[in-house]
């Protein structure tokens, strides 16, 4: 899976780019099913430098978001991850847990 990466208002470094792209591949660990992946590095204040990172993920039929704030991006990148890992933990067991009822109905109907 190869993330979209748009930066706002700044031109990232080839190093920011690649911790990015191998920051996201490591949640394919956690759900394989990602169809699509959107990384939107920002920044607000130039005074005060205040860093953004916005991931969106598409999974089949849902969008799962993650956004981000402190004073570097490699931090705000980390941050919106581990929200995502929650996200797709919590998401993975709502569709095992969805399958496992549909199979309940179709045994009590036998």
């Amino acid at each position: 899976m190869e993330p979209t990466i748009t930066t706002r208002h700044f031109k990232p470094h080839d190093g920011l780019r690649e911790y990015v792209r191998v920051a996201v591949a490591k949640l394919e660990r956690y759900y394989d099913g990602i169809v699509h992946t959107e990384v939107i590095l920002r920044f607000e204040r130039p005074r005060n430098s205040v860093k953004i990172a916005e991931i969106h993920l598409t999974v089949y039929g849902t969008l799962l978001k993650a956004v981000e704030k402190s004073d570097e991006y490699i931090k705000s990148v980390d941050a919106a991850i581990e929200k995502l890992e929650r996200q797709l933990k919590k998401y993975k067991g709502k569709l095992h847990k969805k399958g496992k009822q549909e199979v309940r109905r179709i045994n009590a109907k036998d």
